[in-house]
Parts: C-alpha cells; sequence; structure tokens
C-alpha cells in the first residue's frame, strides 16, 4: 500500500485515514460529473436536431464518440494511474473532461461537438479508472465494501437525475448549458483533488507497456465500434464485421504479447483466478441486462405506454432511488460479510432477472406492475453490483488497481453495448416477425404506424411492438441470471481454493 493511503501508528498496525470519506465525497463527485453528461446528452438530442441542423448520423456520433474513445482508453488508462500516479490522471483526467464540456457548449458545428465528445471520452476514461482505484488505495477491506457501494451509488443518482436535470435546464436555455453545467463542477472537484486526495502509485515502478497500451486501445476501440454499428448496419455487413475482426486479431495479439513481456499492462494470470473470472463474468451480465433493460425501458414508457421523455425519466428514477438508498444506508455492506460474496452476487442478480421478467409480464398495460419490477432491479443491482467490483478488486494486488478499475470499466462498457445490441436485435426481430402486412419492411414503430390505415391496424403494429419489447425483457432476465449462477459457482469454487492473485 502506497504512501499517503493508509497512515500506521508506532506500534505498526495501520490506522484509516483520517479523511478518507471526504475523499471520498470528492471522487463521487468527479464520477457524477462524467454520469450526468452522458444521462442529460439523451435529453437534448431533438435540440440539437433542430438548433445545429444535425443529421441522425451526427447525433448517433456526438453519443457514441465518447463512447467509443472512452471504451478504447480505460485499460491504459488504468495502467496510467498505476505507473504515474493516481491522484495525477485524476487531475488530468477532470482538467481535460472541464476543458471538453467548454469545448462542446461553444460549438459551432456537428463536426466541433464530435470532436469535443471524444476530447471528453479520454478524460472520462481517466475519470472512470482513477475514481475506483483510489478507493481501493484509501479504505481497508473492512470499509472497502461499503466505500464502493457508495460510488456505485453516484452512478444510479447520475442516470435518475441526468434526465431532469437536462430537461430543467433546457426549459430555460440552449443546448450549450447541458455541457457548461460540468466546466465549474469540474474546477470544484479539481481544486479538491489537489489538496484531499492522496497520492499513490505502483511502487515496483514497471516499465511503461507502450505496445500494450497501443494494442489494448485499437483492440477495444474496434470492438466498440462494432457493437455500436451493428444495430444499425446490420451485424453481417463490411462496417461492422471489418472492425470487430480488427479488435478481436488485435486483442488476441494483445494477450500474447502480455503473456511474454517482463511488465505487462495487464498480467493474464489473473484470468487463473476463480475468483477474478467469476466476478468478470457476472460484471459482463449485470451490465449486458441493465444496458438491454435501460434501452428497453425507455422505449416501453413512450412508445408503449406513451409517456413523454420528462416523464420517462421520472417513471424510471424509483429504480435509481432504491440503490441510492440502499448504498447510501449500507445495507449491501452490512450483509456480504453475513452472507457471503457468491450469495450476495447470485441473489442479486436472481431479484435483477425477477425484476426484468415482472416488467415484462406485470408492466405490458401499464406502470403499476412495472414499479415493482423497478424496485426488484434496483435492490438487486444494490447487492450485486458493489460485490462484484469489490470482488474484481480484491482478485488483483493493489499496486494494480488502476488495471484492476480498467478492467471493471471495460467490462461495464462491453456489457452495456452488447445489452443495448442484442436486445434490441431481439425487439427488431420479433417485431418484424409480428408486424402487419401493411407494414412489412418497417424498421421503426413511428414508421410502422405512419402505414397504418385503420384503428385497428395501428393496434395490431403496436401489440406487435410490445411483445417484441416484452421478448427481449425475458431474454435480457434470463441472461442476468445465468450470470448470476455462473458468478456464483465460480466464485464458490475460489473460495475453497483459489489459485492467488497474480500466481
Amino acid at each position: 500500500m502506497s504512501a499517503g493511503s493508509l497512515e500506521s501508528t508506532a506500534e505498526g498496525a495501520p490506522q484509516r485515514n483520517p479523511v478518507r470519506w471526504v475523499v471520498l465525497g470528492v471522487i463521487c463527485l468527479a464520477q457524477l460529473t462524467v454520469l450526468l453528461d452522458n444521462t442529460v446528452l439523451t435529453v437534448a438530442i431533438p435540440s440539437l436536431t433542430k438548433e445545429m441542423g444535425a443529421a441522425t448520423s451526427d447525433v448517433q456520433w456526438m453519443i457514441n464518440a465518447y463512447s467509443l474513445v472512452q471504451a478504447g482508453l480505460l485499460l491504459t488508462a488504468g495502467s496510467a494511474a498505476d505507473r504515474y500516479g493516481r491522484k495525477k490522471m485524476l487531475a488530468v483526467g477532470l482538467a481535460l473532461f472541464g476543458l471538453g464540456s467548454l469545448s462542446a457548449g461553444i460549438s459551432e458545428t456537428t463536426g466541433q461537438l464530435i470532436a469535443a465528445r471524444a476530447g471528453m471520452g479520454i478524460g472520462g476514461a481517466l475519470l472512470m479508472t482513477t475514481t475506483l482505484a483510489v478507493i481501493v488505495q484509501v479504505f481497508d477491506a473492512d470499509e472497502r465494501t461499503k466505500a464502493i457501494g457508495l460510488w456505485g451509488a453516484v452512478s444510479s443518482l447520475g442516470f435518475a437525475a441526468g434526465p431532469l436535470i437536462g430537461g430543467a435546464l433546457l426549459n430555460h436555455f440552449w443546448w450549450g448549458s447541458i455541457f457548461l453545467i460540468n466546466v465549474p463542477v469540474a474546477l470544484l472537484g479539481l481544486v479538491a483533488v489537489v489538496k484531499l486526495v492522496p497520492e499513490s502509485k505502483n511502487p515496483s515502478g514497471d516499465r511503461p507497456d507502450l505496445l500494450g497500451a497501443l494494442l489494448s486501445t485499437i483492440g477495444m476501440t474496434g470492438v466498440t465500434f462494432a457493437i455500436i454499428s451493428g444495430p444499425e448496419y446490420g451485424w453481417t455487413s463490411v462496417r461492422v464485421l471489418v472492425p470487430a475482426a480488427v479488435g478481436a486479431v488485435v486483442l488476441a495479439a494483445f494477450a500474447l504479447w502480455e503473456r511474454r513481456v517482463p511488465f505487462p499492462m495487464l498480467d493474464m494470470h489473473f484470468f487463473r483466478n476463480s475468483r477474478f473470472v467469476g466476478a468478470v463474468s457476472g460484471s459482463i451480465l449485470v451490465a449486458f441486462g441493465m444496458g438491454g433493460s435501460f434501452f428497453l425501458l425507455a422505449q416501453h414508457l413512450q412508445l408503449v405506454l406513451g409517456y413523454d421523455p420528462l416523464q420517462t425519466g421520472l417513471r424510471m428514477s424509483p429504480l435509481a432511488l432504491v440503490i441510492v438508498v440502499l448504498n447510501l444506508t449500507g445495507v449491501g455492506a452490512r450483509l456480504l460479510p453475513k452472507v457471503g460474496t457468491p450469495v450476495a452476487i447470485a441473489g442479486g442478480m436472481g431479484l435483477l432477472a425477477a425484476g426484468l421478467a415482472a416488467i415484462a409480464v406485470l408492466g405490458a398495460d401499464g406502470y403499476g406492475g412495472m414499479l415493482v419490477g423497478l424496485i426488484l432491479m434496483g435492490i438487486g443491482i444494490a447487492l450485486s453490483m458493489p460485490a462484484m467490483a469489490n470482488a474484481i478488486m480484491s482478485a488483483i494486488p493493489p499496486e494494480k488497481a488502476g488495471v484492476g478499475a480498467g478492467v471493471n470499466g471495460t467490462l461495464q462498457e462491453c456489457g452495456n453495448g452488447l445489452g443495448v445490441a442484442v436486445l434490441g436485435a431481439v425487439l427488431n426481430s420479433r417485431f418484424a416477425a409480428l408486424i402487419p402486412a401493411v407494414a412489412a419492411g418497417a424498421g421503426s414503430l413511428p414508421a410502422a404506424l405512419s402505414h397504418a390505415r385503420t384503428a385497428s391496424e395501428r393496434a395490431a403494429i403496436s401489440d406487435a411492438f410490445a411483445s417484441g419489447v416484452q421478448a427481449s425483457q425475458l431474454v435480457g432476465a434470463a441472461a442476468v441470471l445465468a450470470g448470476g449462477v455462473l458468478a456464483a459457482v465460480l466464485l464458490r469454487r475460489a473460495e475453497r481454493g483459489a489459485v492467488p492473485a497474480g500466481g
């Protein structure tokens, strides 16, 4: 453990950092800045389309440029934080994110805005990795689960508050205000980081793995680009297959290189650790279920039940509020030592799956049944996500905490993207199979409804879309449940006798 994280008493026993909870507050502020921006942007799409004359492809790249850059750089950012200092990289990330937000807010063309969003993605990658890595350094094992739970609660708060804040800003100001609001928050966070957060880095001073960083960035960018492009261009199109193939080949080369280099960026021996593999497997499938379900929930509420964007945000907020309340009160942190990591993850993912299924079955005709599902999902996420993040980080040596956070962030990005892509494909397939002949070939619900000539045809089209949403939600529930069982089995096996991390 590096200097500044945990002090020592005269007897040599570790003493907890006296300002650790203030440090956590600073870290959560930095995290919230990133998360709010992503969710706020979704409600600004109509304004951007109208005021900037943005085409659909432009809007997609305004959103995707950030995700693409961030996902491609997460592992590299985590490695840089371990080597050069997590506090230093956290400050750089806040500065880059603030400058990117300023550039986005004053952009005059769609190209400028897309470039600014890409720049924000660099800062976002540094923030996503360093915040979790600093928590591992500042908190000991007894308090780490609670700290990670609070850190995870911020993600849910960003999800819930983003559309509401965005709607309020857009009602009074122009679209640039959703970016400029980040600037003072980033400045405040930067000052607090410099003054309060202790520096920590890998004490061994490993040589930088430049080729590994290049390969991981190219590989992850290729795979992420394919996942983002698949739903729009088709999974068998050249635009998807080529970057997917390049990404897969480069990532394979990255794995081979990491096994041979003396100072690897990502030690491949971690994947021999059943605890690490179990947490990784669960994390991917929880992110898959969450990413896909949020995508489906928004369409369910707006296109099936007929709510406007602000009403949709309000009705989705109970999910986030349950997570925030449970993590703020430390329910998950207190429960984890009593039931153990495997049971906490399996139980949490089981509840998440039950919530998705409840929304599919009970929420088909109204919000009342959906509310039950949202509450179950919130409880499940609050129990499973901190336990999985803690399992991943505890399976990796503390000096590699940045890389561990990079792995965690990369898995979430890929899982979210796959969830949207796969569950979206299930929705489209089911919709196309059930749609009346009058609207055959329509690629969306609004397009299909434009072909309807009678009320019965409109009802049949709406029913086909609702059935597609229901089918995809049930597929997501099954994937999450399978992930919970798999993660629990692997983690239980690890507890009975696993290979030590890095061994």
